[in-house]
């Protein structure tokens, strides 16, 4: 299935139904007084996330989505019938857009939230709710109001908590299958990955986390260059990104480490010119092709101490899948902590913290 991550449509609500006019007419009751029913409401457009799609292809084909109208009403305190609803299913972390003003209306970052996109207009009033003691033969009715329309755009963040980032052929899509059950396009040249990739990671069998791949950033990538600034969003719902450098130069007579910190540096400038929030993330560094590496020891330290770099740092051959284990380990105790420092926040928050919650207990790794 082709991905796409951006859509715009039109929605266009149903119009409510008029209301009706009518008296009633029978035999031996001359005086039947009004009986004109209320129109029926206008059809609603609804989103709703559902973690069983992944891509919002379907929107970039079906642009136009038009609920009906509602009945119209009728005498003898028949009212119309209401118009059906139009609920548009949509991957959860979808954001919703007015296209026109730019302003964020919805984020649908959980499965089954709905939200309302149109609202569909309500019917009018038949005369039966005009009839008074002065007023005992009314003849007004009002029409039915018209349903919204919009114009809209998607979009798409999926939902990760690693996220991957490096320049082409640095061995994100080797990482993520050797690693996972996402089974990604791997070959020997660059931009083999056109769209994100997502796979899960299963450290055991109640801790698991979920890992994005994106295109190979480029240096310019925030301006447009290459295929990672298309992507690039996708990277703002994780929580911890995984910087992979390759360490490994084709040319022998270029320095390894030099070219690798020149690369990093570029990577880094990129994700703070794009968005200082995700250049504000937990990042670790991720130095591959260390089988293809004579000393890896010395490599690291002389490639952090030219980075200047003191955060955490691995050295790994995604190929062979050397220091992969102890990568994913580090990433899940990393993640359940993160997520118990959460539920703690959240329920001293909402006032519902209990002291010995295991959730809370920072010895505890199977969260």
């Amino acid at each position: 299935m082709k991905f796409v991550d951006e859509a715009t449509i039109e929605v266009i609500a149903g119009k409510g139904g008029n209301g009706a006019s009518s008296f009633r007419r029978e035999k031996f009751i001359p005086k039947g007084g009004p009986d004109g029913g209320d129109g029926g409401r206008g059809g609603t457009i609804y989103a709703i996330a559902d973690r069983n799609i992944n891509t919002l292809v379907d929107y970039r084909y079906a642009r136009m989505h038009r609920a009906k109208n509602g009945e119209n009403g009728r005498g003898s305190d028949q009212y119309g019938a209401a118009a059906p609803d139009i609920t548009l299913r949509v991957p959860v972390g979808t954001i919703v857009f007015d296209a026109e003003t730019g302003e964020q209306l919805y984020d649908l970052d959980k499965h089954q939230e709905k939200v309302t996109l149109a609202a569909g207009g309500s019917g009018g009033l038949g005369n039966l709710h005009f009839k008074s003691s002065t007023n005992r033969a009314p003849r007004q009715w009002t029409p039915g109001t018209e349903g919204e329309q919009r114009k809209l755009r998607l979009e798409l963040k999926v939902l990760a908590d690693v996220g991957l980032l490096g320049m082409p052929n640095a061995g994100k899509s080797t990482l993520i299958s050797k690693i996972s059950n996402a089974r990604p396009k791997i070959a020997d040249y660059p931009f083999t990955t056109l769209h994100p990739n997502l796979g899960v990671v299963r450290t055991s069998e109640s801790r698991s986390f979920v890992v994005a791949d994106i295109p190979g950033l480029i240096e310019g990538a925030s301006e447009g260059a290459g295929l990672g600034h298309l992507f690039l969003r996708h990277l703002s719902r994780t929580r911890v990104l995984l910087h992979l450098v390759d360490v490994a130069s084709p040319d022998p007579d270029l320095d390894p480490v030099e070219q690798a910190v020149a690369d990093a540096r570029a990577i880094v400038e990129e994700l703070r010119l794009y968005d200082t929030e995700l250049y504000e993330k937990p990042r670790w560094l991720v130095l591959n092709k260390f089988d293809m590496v004579p000393d890896p020891e010395d490599l690291k330290r002389r490639f952090c101490e030219a980075l200047g770099w003191t955060g955490p740092v691995f050295g790994i051959s995604a190929l062979n899948g050397e220091g992969t284990q102890e990568l994913i380990w580090q990433l899940q105790d990393w993640l359940d902590a993160e997520n118990r420092k959460s539920h703690l926040a959240q329920d001293q928050a909402d006032g519902s913290y209990v002291a010995d919650d295991p959730r809370f207990d920072a010895t505890r790794n199977d969260a």
